[in-house]
């Protein structure tokens, strides 16, 4: 049947919020809440980008009437939309609506080479049994009743409702949001440890759905800063969410950025030259533990990452933290990472990777983060700070800091709040518990007493009261939890498989 549009209306944040919820839940039922990701942002930019065109074609024709040439409206759009490519078109489609919904999103996407390369994903929009007819009409339909040019929606407000779904499917997904979402308290700390600064290049190769490349341009911007002089770069294995990622990042108002598709170990894309691209800031949260990475070929790695020793196969942890050193400028780079604590501690070849790490005085900070702050595990995590050049008094020195207690309790998972971030904030810059009774316990550590703790890095060795006996408990439990942790992911990989394949797990 024939979709007749309705008028678009102004709306409040907390109503488009509404509106996109309601969109999403239009295909409740017959898709999985895990999968509404895929459907959902795949439409909202659809429309976003065809309401912009047509608000900017206005604009065009109130200036220049009958004047108006195809060269002059270039200038106006963001994006070309060739014709018979609308929403309306798509939308007044009569029969086989997924049919023409995939070839608009096709042509789109091949009148802007370069731009929008893989931004709408890889959906089957023309498989009628994993969507049907009937839900993705009702996806449009609900999308219809909104208006998303810049008349109607600012640019923040279409950016914050976008993080909005983007919290709200990773709720949704349970543990495969850690596939693609980072929480945003968690991004912001990040963030604001390594504080961005105007005209720098920044790095996330795991950049997930840009959650840390967004926070980076709010913050410049927050400081006052020309967001657009930053250069923006992500890679990231998983197509949809690397589509994700680059529709993150236009609807939060970036134009100016690259977000590559492809295995950061195997296959670098962030390259200058034959080189490893180097930034000024990189950033991630990358998968923990990771399995058959591709360790077979790291010793003789062309872009010189194996620092120290090739990590183990069964665990990418290490050379996560290699490649992003190796990715630092030598005078201003810095990396943020976020790690569970058994990179503080394991044996072995990470022993040796960490002590090296150490002795070339790379390691600048070991931040001891809240337990249950992510979806996708509950284990201990830490950021790991690294600079290629670092203060003098932190010269042969770590900044130890245990901010475990810094949360507040959550339904599902804990959060930081802007207190929390700031005084964990303050008292990594100063080196010192700023506000004196603030919950965290901080110490900036010589390289001897580390070398003579065998470079054991656990934050407990060297901020708390503990005997050596409490702190190797500690570690043997943290070791412990990491191993289920493995096996549960593993049970549940199997339990997905198993249900790919019809069987009942």
């Amino acid at each position: 049947m024939t979709l007749v549009s309705s008028e678009p209306t102004h709306i409040t944040q907390g109503q488009l919020e509404g509106a996109l919820w309601d969109a999403a839940n239009a295909l409740r039922g017959p898709v999985d809440p895990a999968d509404f990701k895929s459907y959902v942002f795949p439409v909202l930019f659809f429309k976003w980008i065809s309401d912009t065109w047509d608000f900017n074609h206005a604009r065009a024709l109130a200036d220049f009437g009958d004047d108006l040439d195809d060269d002059v409206e270039a200038d106006y759009h963001v994006f070309d939309i060739p014709s018979g490519c609308h929403w309306k078109d798509v939308y007044n489609t009569v029969e086989n609506i997924g049919d023409k919904l995939a070839s608009t999103l096709l042509s789109i996407q091949e009148a802007n080479p370069g731009d929008l390369d893989g931004v709408f994903g890889d959906v089957n929009w023309a498989n009628t049994e994993r969507l049907p007819e009937t839900a993705l009409v009702a996806l449009l339909r609900a999308f219809d009743k909104l208006r998303l040019d810049e008349e109607s929606v600012s640019g923040d407000m279409l950016g914050s409702a976008y993080e909005y779904l983007l919290r709200e499917f990773a709720e949704a997904s349970g543990k495969k949001a850690g596939e693609f979402f980072t929480p945003r308290h968690v991004v912001h700390l990040i963030v604001k440890l390594l504080a961005p600064k105007p005209g720098e290049s920044v790095a996330d190769p795991a950049c997930g759905s840009g959650g840390m490349l967004v926070e980076t341009v709010a913050a410049v911007d927050a400081a006052g800063g020309d967001s657009r002089t930053l250069r923006l770069y992500g890679q990231e294995i998983n197509l949809t969410t690397s589509a994700i990622a680059k529709m993150n990042l236009y609807l939060h108002g970036v134009e100016d950025f690259t977000i590559v598709r492809g295995d950061t170990f195997r296959e670098p894309k962030l390259l200058d030259g034959d080189s490893l691209r180097l930034f000024d800031m990189v950033i991630a949260n990358p998968p923990f533990s990771l399995k058959n990475w591709g360790a077979e070929s790291w010793a003789g790695d062309r872009y010189g990452r194996a620092i120290g020793e090739v990590p183990p196969g069964t665990n990418a942890d290490f050379a996560w933290i290699q490649h992003m050193v190796a990715s630092m400028k030598p005078d201003t780079g810095r990396v943020g990472v976020v790690m569970p604590h058994g990179v503080l501690f394991r044996g072995g070849k990470e022993a040796r990777i960490r002590e090296e790490l150490v002795r070339e005085d790379l390691l600048e900070a070991v931040i001891g983060l809240p337990n249950n702050l992510f979806y996708s595990t509950t284990i201990p995590v830490s950021v790991l700070i690294f600079r290629r050049r670092k203060p003098v008094d932190r010269v042969r020195r770590v900044l130890f800091v245990d901010a475990s207690a810094r949360y507040t309790s959550g339904k599902n998972q804990n959060q930081m709040s802007e207190a929390d971030i700031d005084a964990i904030s303050a008292a990594y810059k100063a080196g010192a518990d700023l506000d004196g009774a603030g919950g965290l316990h901080l110490r900036l550590v010589d390289h001897d007493e580390i070398e003579a703790n065998h470079f054991d890095l656990n934050i407990g060795r060297f901020i708390k009261t503990e005997t050596l006996t409490d702190a190797n408990v500690e570690e043997a439990i943290i070791l412990m939890r990491e191993a289920q942790q493995r096996l549960a992911d593993a049970q549940s990989a199997l339990d997905e498989r198993l249900r790919e394949a019809g069987f009942d797990a």
